[in-house]
């Protein structure tokens, strides 16, 4: 290329970024569609190993008359069924929770869209899958449908029981407060306050 031909290429490249057109369009489309595709492995697999250790407690430890201790008194094992929140609140809401899990669902749907950011979709993936562990358990567990009773097997000592659900939507929730600290937004932009 000769330095007329570079002279005018750059020129060219000039004139295109000043009328508005993105130079890096192309490669912004593919970057979004990969953050979207890891929100939705991450999302599955939280939601695959909340459902496998699910079937696991029903089959094989929600008979059981004791619990099964893996560190002694501080962590065991127990099946429970919950129809309310963390903590046993809420008993008889049961269908207000399986709606504000509908919600979350939806939200994250309508944020993917905007998601250019890494770390956000790990977090939204991790939210997304323990949003739709437990909206499983209440649409499809007893005792009906939408008013079904979470199961939940993880029980510290002087702790609520809980589920691999609870934790992906607890670790979840913890990333994204982290991310707004330091100002990271789904869309990859960095915002100071």
């Amino acid at each position: 290329m000769t330095e007329a031909e570079h002279g005018i290429e750059e020129r060219d490249e000039e004139a295109t970024a000043a009328a508005g057109a993105p130079e890096e369009a192309p490669l912004t489309a593919p970057r979004g569609k990969r953050r979207i595709v890891l929100l939705l492995a991450v999302a599955a697999l939280a939601y695959a190993l909340d459902l496998l250790s699910k079937l696991w407690v029903v089959t094989s430890l929600e008979h059981r008359d004791t619990p099964i201790d893996v560190l002694g008194s501080w962590l065991r094992l127990e099946a429970i069924r919950n129809g309310g929140a963390a903590f046993g609140f809420g008993q008889g809401m049961t269908i207000v929770f399986t709606i504000i899990a509908a919600g979350v669902i939806v939200v994250i749907a309508r944020l993917a869209r905007k998601l250019y950011s890494l770390p956000w979709a790990i977090a939204l993936g991790l939210l997304l899958g323990g949003a739709f562990g437990n909206l499983t358990d209440r649409v499809f567990r007893s005792p009906g449908f939408l008013e079904g009773h979470v199961v939940d097997f993880i029980a510290p000592a002087h702790f609520a029981v809980f589920n691999l659900a609870d934790s992906a939507i607890v670790c979840g929730g913890i990333l994204i407060v982290l991310l707004s600290f330091r100002g990271l937004d789904p869309d990859g932009t960095l915002h100071r306050d």
